[in-house]
């Protein structure tokens, strides 16, 4: 039979080469010039596929080929090769994702229906110029995935997250709970290390903003990434720590392995799901645990997601400086309720949180994604009153890159050891004159009433200087919190 047809189903064009920084995916076999010529006939596919089930079972090249000859296929030389490329790109690859799943632009592959693929490149949404043949073939991928995650997806499971060979994060529903048919999310980890003037120079922030990020990074302040699905905080917390110092040595716990740092000394931990029996399990609350013992210099944690909250807040209490992990949050002042409620579950009171994160974080950047751009938001820093730990806002950038100041914008340049507030080609202005205190008249008074007056309005300046300048250090102090609210009925 002819291998040639006019099936929907469109070839990859050729991969780009993988970065230096990442190694060829299993799932993504390189195809042979000329394969994009190639629209192999989905019923040849199907017959491949049946004949190599047969015992002995053999899913190599050469029983690929030897298969495609079996079944008739009037190709030769290079397109034959090309060909197998593709038999085995539908047999234990993406099939027709592959081609995204190698872009090193693209970040995450949606598929809603057979006709509707969408691809994320560089922040924008745009649809793929791929479908497949049926629904019967999505949901074939769907559970070759699955497979290759090591996950089950049935109509006894119909929904599955997992972690793919090439650290891709796979997301998969089946119907009915799919509506529409089935559902595929794949989100593509980054294959190579950004620097934080890379991330400058693609419109992440200002000159300004990364020489505050370098400084976070250089001080060994412990600090938290945060932001939205997609807005750039494992890239960001890669490129942050890139930047320490060779000497130190980096423990990352993630959940899958997506932060990708050029650093010389990096030890990594992964999350292992459940097997089929919901056993032998790793979760990154152990992993935090077990990074205490690795004798660190620094402990991230790729994602905070839950009460591994606890550990991370413990481990930068233990004289662990510089420690690091990304967060969700809608912005920096919302990150200390978003610690409570991840920390909810483990138990521990509101007030032990809070004194242990005031004294775990200093620093919290936020990150967003505005209208397909990732930049730099904000930069806040930890503070305590009253018993309340809140982030103060030091730092704010627009859209346009103008930095505002916060009330904690002192408090972060005592942390970074410079002035964090930008400078400005205006000449100084002049300090105004000290304040003229009654002292300075006194040899021009007339008589012992007037001296009298003027020292009863002495007597308060001489007894700050002598209490160091605190006017009230012999004062209770008393709160003034108005008058009680009136009660009503049902309130106690």
């Amino acid at each position: 039979m002819n291998a040639l047809s006019s099936s929907p189903m469109s070839m990859p064009s050729p991969m780009s080469s993988p970065s230096p920084m990442s190694s060829p995916s299993p799932l993504s076999p390189v195809p042979l010039p000329g394969a994009e010529r190639l629209r192999l006939n989905a019923a040849l596919v199907d017959r491949v596929r049946t004949r190599l089930a047969t015992p002995p079972v053999r899913v190599d090249m050469q029983a690929i080929l030897a298969a495609l000859r079996a079944e008739g296929c009037m190709l030769d030389g290079r397109d034959l090769r090309a060909a197998a490329y593709q038999v085995r790109s539908e047999l234990t690859g993406a099939g027709v994702l592959d081609r995204y799943l190698a872009d090193p632009e693209v970040t995450d592959v949606l598929v809603n229906a057979p006709d509707s693929v969408w691809i994320e490149r560089a922040g924008t949404l745009s649809r793929a110029d791929v479908r497949f043949p049926d629904e019967a073939a999505v949901r074939r991928l769907a559970q070759r995935l699955a497979a290759h995650a090591g996950r089950r997806l049935d109509d006894a499971a119909p929904c599955v997250d997992g972690i793919l060979p090439d650290g891709a994060r796979l997301h998969a529903v089946l119907p009915p709970i799919a509506a529409r048919g089935t559902l595929i999310s794949l989100r593509v980890p980054p294959r190579r290390a950004f620097t934080v003037d890379q991330l400058t120079a693609g419109g992440l922030t200002t000159e300004h903003g990364a020489r505050l990020l370098r400084a976070v990074a250089s001080e060994k302040v412990s600090y938290l990434v945060t932001g939205g699905t997609g807005s750039g905080k494992t890239t960001l917390l890669g490129a942050l720590l890139g930047l320490v110092p060779g000497d130190e040595r980096i423990v990352i716990t993630e959940e899958c392995t997506e932060v990708v740092v050029d650093h010389p000394h990096v030890a990594r931990l992964q999350c292992r799901i459940a097997n089929q029996e919901n056993r032998g399990a790793v979760n990154l609350r152990t992993l935090v645990r077990q990074a205490l013992r690795m004798r660190p210099d620094r402990v991230v944690v790729g994602e905070v997601r839950g009460p591994e909250v606890l550990e991370l807040l413990a481990a930068m209490n233990t004289g662990h400086d510089g420690c690091a992990a990304t967060m969700h949050a809608n912005g920096v002042e919302d990150v200390v309720a978003r610690v409570e409620a991840l920390a909810a579950p483990a138990g521990m009171e509101r007030s032990a949180l809070h004194a242990q994160l005031n004294s775990a974080v200093q620093v919290v950047v936020h990150l967003v994604r505005d209208k397909g751009k990732r930049r730099l938001a904000s930069i806040g820093v930890i503070d305590r009153g009253f018993g309340e730990t809140e982030v103060l806002p030091a730092v704010d950038f627009d859209d346009t890159g103008k930095a505002t100041y916060g009330p904690g914008s002192d408090r972060l340049s005592f942390l970074l050891g410079f002035e964090v507030r930008e400078s400005t080609d205006e000449a100084p202005k002049a300090k105004p004159p000290p304040p003229r205190l009654p002292v300075d008249d006194l040899e021009k008074l007339a008589g012992w009433e007037e001296a009298l007056a003027v020292a009863d309005r002495l007597l308060p300046v001489l007894k700050n200087a002598a209490n160091g300048g605190d006017s009230h250090v012999d004062e209770p102090f008393v709160a003034d919190y108005g008058p009680s609210p009136t009660r009503r009925g049902g309130h106690r």
